[in-house]
């Protein structure tokens, strides 16, 4: 497709249908006839039935166990059987949500170790994934694990192992890579829309208290109500402190800051759309810029990686960005830049802008000819206007195209019905062990990059640091 001229490129999307069951957009008619710009809204059509029923349990029931588990409930067929959690008010809260009868625990080997049920969502602190993962693989359940897939990078490679010989279905949770709006960018670029690839920008800020960890502690938290000893099963020993158990992702000691919470996001998302295996050399630096409140994570970070040219892409270019504190209000946008144009993902929604060089060279302007002799000028001028017409000195255009998801439309949705489709019909997912094990490395690398001032060397095919 990279010789494609955009009149072809252009026929292409109009003959773009759906994509599975999932995605499609209505034919490109009055683009094709009148090159103008116009906003489209994603088809999408996805019909569920519960051909089995699936019993879930949750293994950590904070935030994202609350909202993973809201949305699981969605998906017809889903029965909730138990939920695990260290802090005795959220077994609590499970209770009162979920009726009294609810089995609740906080060992989650009670629940590894029940015959009914079939899967389970882990929604822990970091550095407990791995563990969870491989007892709950090793006992028979179907996995999904919330990112990052795990706290360390060799803690991947049994974790990839065990879902591969396991036989049953291990989905990571970025939900991202289920969008629609990916979907539609994935297909945009393999058409060529923009050209060759050659950079992709990846941000992820945020302005707010909660937004930055600074979550709401509960006034009964002490070592007894959460389990302080069974919290610190999988690390050193350390004292009691509430903000490690409900702060966890600020602190190194338990948590993989904004590179194993955000950036996870982004090159998750970019791994998809551009179907890499990820980059070879990683560097990221970091600041405390505003929430000094005892993290040891920096709250301002960015990272640049190289990728190199492989079967799937042209080598690119791949900036991360993530600021707490950040004066637009927060944002989330993948960038993707290319040799004629730019396809922004922004959320669910895409934004297709073009910019074509003309195919003759520059001549005038800002440019050294005005500097020679006017009889070299007047000369060089004659011949320049000889070899190209008017035509071919012009900028082509190619008018904007907007991508919007229905109204209403979850990506996260999405991702957990693709979870709950994989355990009944045995088809593969979307974000595998591999894929979250492509994302979660290079994050990792970049808090390891950050506290060693070094390049790390990745090997993106092997999955190796060098």
């Amino acid at each position: 497709m990279k010789n494609d001229t955009p009149r072809s490129r252009r026929k292409f999307l109009q003959q773009i249908g759906a994509t599975g069951a999932m995605l499609g957009a209505a034919p490109l008619t009055s683009l094709a006839a009148k090159e103008k710009a116009e906003e489209r809204i994603l088809h999408y059509e996805r019909k569920t039935s519960a051909n089995d029923k699936v019993r879930l349990a949750v293994i950590g029931y904070g935030v994202q166990g609350h909202f993973d588990l809201n949305t699981a409930l969605k998906v017809p067929g889903v029965e909730l059987a138990a939920i695990c959690d260290l802090y005795t008010g959220r077994l609590e809260n499970a209770r009162e949500l979920h009726g009294k009868d609810l089995f609740t625990t906080i060992n989650y080997k009670d629940i590894l170790d029940r015959k009914d049920i079939d899967a389970v969502f882990i929604c822990t602190t970091d550095v407990w994934h791995a563990r969870i993962a491989l007892d709950a693989l090793a006992k028979g359940k179907h996995v999904y694990c919330e990112k990052p897939m795990v706290y360390k990078i060799n803690e991947g490679y049994p974790v990839m192992e065990a879902a591969k010989k396991s036989g049953k279905v291990f989905q990571v949770g970025s939900q991202r890579v289920s969008s629609i709006g990916y979907a539609k960018a994935k297909e945009l670029l393999a058409a060529g829309e923009i050209g060759k690839l050659n950079m992709v920008n990846a941000v992820y800020d945020r302005q707010s208290s909660i937004g930055a960890w600074q979550y709401t502690i509960p006034k009964d938290a002490s070592a007894l109500t959460t389990n302080w000893d069974k919290f610190i099963e999988v690390t050193e020993k350390m004292a009691f402190d509430a903000k490690k158990f409900f702060w966890w992702r600020a602190f190194k000691e338990v948590g993989t800051g904004v590179a194993g919470d955000l950036f996870i996001h982004l090159l998750s998302g970019t791994h998809f759309i551009t179907n890499s295996l990820g980059p070879e050399s990683i560097f990221s630096t970091g600041q405390f810029s505003y929430w000094k409140d005892g993290r040891n994570l920096p709250d301002v970070m960015s990272g640049v990686m190289q990728y190199p040219a492989s079967k799937a892409h042209d080598p690119f270019l791949l900036t991360l960005q993530v600021n707490f504190i950040s004066g637009t209000g927060g944002q989330e946008v993948i960038r993707l830049i290319g040799s004629e144009g730019v396809i922004e993902v922004n959320g669910n929604n895409i934004t297709v802008k073009h910019s074509l060089m003309p195919e003759a060279p520059g001549f005038g302007g800002y440019d050294s000819l005005f500097t020679f002799s006017k009889a070299m000028q007047a000369e060089m001028q004659k011949e320049f206007e000889a070899k190209w017409t008017p035509e071919q000195r012009k900028r082509k255009t190619k008018e904007d195209i907007v991508f919007k998801a229905p109204e209403g439309y979850s990506d996260h949705l999405d991702h957990i019905t693709n979870f709950f489709d994989a355990v009944r019909t045995g088809k593969p997912v979307v974000e595998d062990a591999e894929f979250g094990f492509r994302a979660v490395a290079p994050a990792l690398a970049c808090n390891e990059s950050y506290f060693s001032k070094k390049i790390i060397q990745w090997d993106p095919v092997r999955m190796k640091l060098k």
